[in-house]
């Protein structure tokens, strides 16, 4: 039995696993490195965050991005962008150097067994660990809109479904979001030659600002210091002190978590939007209906401007909304009993345990505990760490149902059922 089990493979899960074998613990990690980065992002992206604020990590801090850079002859720079695809290949780099060997099934379904846990993967393997951390990233918590949920995959899809955009080649495509998912998607789209238009609830598109020099007078970093979200004492408070975030008071916390850091776009996107694709603001789809040219949208806004168009493909860059619910891999003796906040996601401890013991969470779905640093990279390393933590002290208290024979220490691979 091993005494962690990791759920997923991106960011958040290899740098749990690494800080859990260099801890000592029995690890085994479960799902396709870097899957959501190789094949949910369309060639041609770049990371929003700065390459500093992108490191996995690992306990030494020894295997991050500006090193792998080197190694092949650039340079992260404060202020450039990061190709999607290189970021990927770092992380598959960070797991065959810093992480135990991942096991690159797919996990099924996580129930509870004496002792205590069982995962069963893709083709029917089951394995036992006394504790998992789920790392599952987003995909599980894609959120496309009511009005357009019941219409056919080949006609209405969500960003995060295409690994390229070569199918909608000179074809009518309409984005709906006004974050950098959709703005981005907009201007992949309109450089590749399809007629694109963005449709966007709000009155007007928010755009991020270049960001001050790395290297600036103490007087500006004191007024607005850099952190792993972006410049400004606020952002450096969700960033850099989770732990503290999470002593707010619950509905601040919910607040801050559903309203910072809005949809914005990144200052290096905007002239390619504006240069290239039709923006239409204040417009919310209020019906969608399958045609045979593909999808009629009626539309309204706030002003009570209402208004219809038709297009040969929806992309909906409407983001993910984390709940229990949407957990569906946990067998519903386990997730039935997950206490939830009031934006439905599970309530976490201070370190990332759930009110099931032994059950502890990572990313997305903790960001209304810890903040909005839980939903980018930068927030992988306080949770590893913290996380991994909180996994020695949970097998040293030993869940209900096993114990550690004396003299062994937590991580024993032979502590035995009581």
């Amino acid at each position: 039995m091993y005494d962690l089990l990791v759920v997923g493979a991106g960011p958040y899960g290899l740098s749990i696993a690494s800080h859990g074998a260099a801890a000592g613990l029995n690890v085994r990690a479960f799902g396709r490195p870097m899957a959501s980065w190789r094949d949910h992002m369309p060639r041609g992206m770049f990371l929003k965050s700065e390459p500093w604020a992108s490191n996995l990590s690992d306990p030494e801090a020894r295997w991050r991005l500006d090193v792998y850079c080197a190694g092949r002859g650039t340079e992260a720079r404060h202020g450039r962008p990061i190709p999607l695809e290189m970021f990927a290949d770092y992380g598959l780099w960070f797991a065959r150097n810093a992480a135990p060997p991942v096991d690159e099934r797919m996990v099924t379904r996580v129930a509870p067994r004496t002792g205590g846990f069982e995962v069963t993967t893709e083709d029917g393997e089951t394995v036992r660990g006394r504790t998992v951390a789920l790392a599952i990233g987003v995909l599980p918590f894609v959120e496309i809109p009511a009005a357009l949920r019941g219409l056919s995959p080949d006609l209405v899809s969500h960003s995060s479904h295409h690994a390229d955009l070569d199918r909608f080649k000179g074809r009518d495509v309409t984005v709906i979001g006004g974050g950098q998912a959709a703005l981005e998607t907009a201007a992949l789209l309109a450089e590749q030659g399809s007629r694109v238009r963005v449709l966007v609830r709000a009155d007007r598109l928010c755009w991020n600002d270049v960001p001050p020099p790395w290297e600036r007078p103490w007087w500006q970093s004191l007024r607005s210091p850099h952190s792993g979200l972006g410049p400004g004492w606020r952002n450096w408070f969700y960033s850099e002190r989770p732990g503290l975030y999470r002593r707010l008071a619950e509905p601040t916390r919910a607040r801050i978590a559903a309203t910072a850091l809005g949809p914005a776009g990144a200052w290096w996107v905007r002239e390619r939007v504006e240069n290239g694709v039709e923006v239409l603001l204040d417009r919310e789809v209020t019906e969608a209906r399958a045609t045979a040219g593909g999808v009629r949208l009626d539309t309204a806004g706030r002003g009570g401007g209402v208004g219809t168009l038709e297009t040969e493909h929806v992309i909906t860059a409407t983001g993910f909304t984390a709940t229990r619910e949407r957990l569906g891999l946990l067998a519903e003796e386990v997730r039935g009993t997950l206490v939830t906040g009031a934006d439905g996601a599970p309530e976490v401890g201070r370190d990332f345990e759930s009110s099931y013991p032994g059950l502890f969470m990572a990313g997305l779905i903790t960001a209304a505990g810890f903040g909005p640093a839980m939903r980018f990279v930068h927030g992988a390393g306080f949770t590893a760490g913290t996380l991994v933590r909180g996994v020695r002290r949970r097998l040293r208290s030993g869940p209900a149902g096993w114990t550690i024979p004396a003299g062994r220490t937590e991580s024993a691979p032979d502590a035995v059922r009581s």
